[in-house]
């Protein structure tokens, strides 16, 4: 079983699911298309998708590298991390944008770690 694989696949679905989440809000507070701000708190579910998507350009392709370099049970777990900071910041930022700093940690120091992963991986192959 490759678990970098379905940290990935779940990473994806996770965007999508906050996706559907966003049109729920849009339905429920009266925001229709292509608006992209209403009321406050479908503007709040609206920045975590947006935000989860921006993160998502960096998570991915390091996870994906770092994999190469490194256990596949380690850069998973390193990947789970991320996925659990996502929903926390998500309702962090739902409840209190200015509370999102936990979620926002356990989503970008993985993206880091996998990042420096990456690099260090990439670096070091190469070198030998």
């Amino acid at each position: 079983m490759n678990y970098v694989h379905i940290v990935a696949v779940l990473a994806v679905l996770q965007f999508f699911f906050f996706g559907i989440l966003v049109g729920r809000a849009r339905a429920s507070y009266g925001v229709k298309a292509p608006a992209t701000a209403g009321h406050e708190l479908f503007d709040r579910a609206f920045r975590v998708h947006m935000n989860t998507l921006e993160q998502l350009v960096g998570f991915l392709p390091a996870l994906l590298i770092a994999a190469v370099y490194w256990p596949d049970a380690i850069v998973a777990g390193v990947g789970a991390v991320y996925l659990v900071g996502r929903f926390v910041y998500r309702r962090a930022y739902l409840a209190d944008p200015g509370r999102r700093q936990v979620g926002f940690l356990l989503t970008v120091l993985p993206i880091f770690a996998l990042l420096a992963a990456a690099v260090f991986g990439a670096v070091t192959r190469h070198a030998s």
